[in-house]
């Protein structure tokens, strides 16, 4: 089971919301998306869950294209919305019903519904209004109908946006309890969520792949080999990956690049010399960490 976009770009009107966005989630990964408001993240996760196309790409969940293919991937993927709609006059147990009838469980509605409380905690609200709830447990009736059909990949968007420490604590625990036997996709733009629940960051910023990697090793890179280097003209990986000691590439922004290197060599005479070669004028070269805090900035 994997989670695969390529090239994907999404505009609404003139605006882009992500530009020419790749990546790959595979099978068992709790995976955070981390990026400022209006990074992208909620987009995506649109997109992965079949609610609005790509303009540009293509997204596939377990081989399934997510329009051509949209009823198989519906089948597939759990979400829970950022606003988790709810219907706060209907009773949890009754929603419930509801959810499972949609999916048209049928006979192991019951089974299902009892399991599903079990494993969210909500047995002492079942005969609530879901309007009576608290965040924290409108959160779990939440997780809950995006849980129903028994999804392989859970798509969560700010799932523990307001929450009191209580709740916090117990959404996250949840999560990362669903993580072991689901693949789970959650959005956040609070990077202490992803250190808590995740293995894998994924940062997002400007609809632009920014960094991705393990969450301890996003923590630990060190300063002394990564620069954020900006250049006047044009340039593209192609040409930046022939300098000796360049291990990887991150197009920031337009003609902003985060490099990282090998500290056996010297990357910066290396690029002076090549941009004198190649009449690109550089505009700062500066030593950064990329750490998870400023990646995401």
């Amino acid at each position: 089971m994997s989670v695969i976009v390529t090239d994907v770009s999404k505009k609404y009107g003139k605006q882009l919301a992500l530009d020419q966005l790749s990546l790959t989630i595979h099978k068992g990964e709790v995976v955070g998306l981390l990026g400022p408001n209006g990074a992208g993240k909620s987009t995506l996760m649109k997109i992965l869950s079949c609610f609005i196309p790509p303009t540009a790409g293509k997204a596939s969940v377990n081989g399934f294209d997510v329009i051509e293919q949209s009823m198989e991937v519906r089948k597939l993927v759990g979400y829970l919305p950022e606003n988790n709609p709810l219907y706060t006059d209907m009773y949890v147990a009754e929603y419930l019903r509801f959810i499972a009838g949609i999916h048209k469980l049928g006979k192991q509605s019951g089974s299902r519904i009892d399991e599903l409380i079990q494993q969210t905690g909500l047995s002492l609200e079942v005969n609530k209004k879901i309007g009576a709830l608290s965040k924290g447990y409108r959160q779990r009736v939440g997780l809950a109908q995006a849980m129903m059909h028994n999804p392989e990949v859970l798509i969560l968007d700010e799932p523990t946006s307001g929450l009191d420490p209580n709740q916090l604590v117990d959404i996250r625990a949840l999560i990362k309890s669903l993580g072991e036997e689901k693949t789970v996709i959650l959005s956040t733009h609070i990077m202490q969520e992803v250190e808590a629940i995740c293995d894998r960051a994924i940062i997002i910023n400007k609809g632009k792949l920014v960094a991705d990697d393990s969450t301890h090793n996003l923590k630990k890179k060190p300063k002394s080999n990564v620069l954020m280097v900006r250049f006047e003209e044009t340039v593209n990986a192609g040409q930046l990956k022939k300098i000796k000691g360049i291990r990887s590439l991150q197009e920031i922004s337009t003609n902003h690049w985060l490099i990282e290197y090998s500290d056996k060599e010297n990357v910066r005479k290396q690029l002076m010399q090549w941009a004198m070669e190649n009449d690109i004028n550089i505009q700062s070269m500066q030593q950064e960490a990329l750490s998870m805090e400023e990646a995401f900035q």
